[in-house]
């Protein structure tokens, strides 16, 4: 992990070329190169499973996904709790629910989150819950909401936090990984509902934007 007072000007990391992996033949030119492979992504992701394991254990967890850019890093992150609460001595019990929040159009944040979907979370009331998101601002909400059912506790694991000005403040429980402040797309996340096909966590290109605004 790096440090966030890195300024915007100078926090630039090289990633890898495109090249070396395998692309969809349909994003090749959309990109500019691949930021976090997808080998990466699952082992840091089965690391962050063993931290929360070691923190939760003995708490009924109720594992909320935030839809549609969560649904990735949720579920590879429940299949190693769940290798976990099959191999090890300490095993967590574990139901799961969704939501789904939108807050961009294009790569800019509205600065609205709606609330689109989801089942009532009333019946959430007094669980530990971890929420997977990947902005601030939607934290901050999500998480006057969910006060409203008076959890025990709320953990939340995020597999991106962004190095930006614009950041509200707000740091997750669990973090995977800190990336610069430029739009990334693939492994569930996406620019107007383009590149969850993607397996690697690549920079889209200014062509891609252009090429799929909305």
């Amino acid at each position: 992990l790096h440090s966030s007072s890195t300024t915007c000007d100078i926090d630039e990391e090289q990633g890898y070329d495109l090249d070396l992996f395998c692309i969809p033949k349909h994003y090749a030119a959309d990109l500019e190169k691949v930021y976090i492979p997808h080998g990466l992504i699952l082992d840091r992701t089965e690391r962050l499973a063993r931290e929360i394991m070691k923190e939760m254990g003995g708490h009924h967890i109720v594992a909320l996904c935030v839809l549609k850019g969560g649904y990735k890093f949720f579920a590879d992150l429940l299949d190693y709790i769940k290798a976990l609460n099959r191999n090890s001595d300490r095993s967590i019990p574990m139901t799961v629910d969704f939501i789904r929040l939108k807050s961009y159009c294009n790569d800019q944040s509205t600065g609205e989150i709606k609330v689109i979907g989801g089942d009532d979370l009333s019946t959430l009331t007094g669980k530990v819950r971890i929420d997977i998101i990947d902005t601030g601002k939607t934290m901050k909400t999500l998480l006057e909401l969910l006060k409203q059912y008076n959890p025990k506790m709320v953990k939340v694991a995020s597999l991106l936090v962004k190095r930006t000005p614009r950041s509200v403040g707000y740091r997750p429980d669990f973090v995977g990984f800190e990336v610069p402040d430029k739009f990334v797309v693939g492994y569930a996340l996406d620019y107007n509902e383009y590149f969850r096909d993607l397996n690697h966590i690549c920079v889209i290109s200014e062509t891609g934007k252009e090429k799929y605004k909305a």
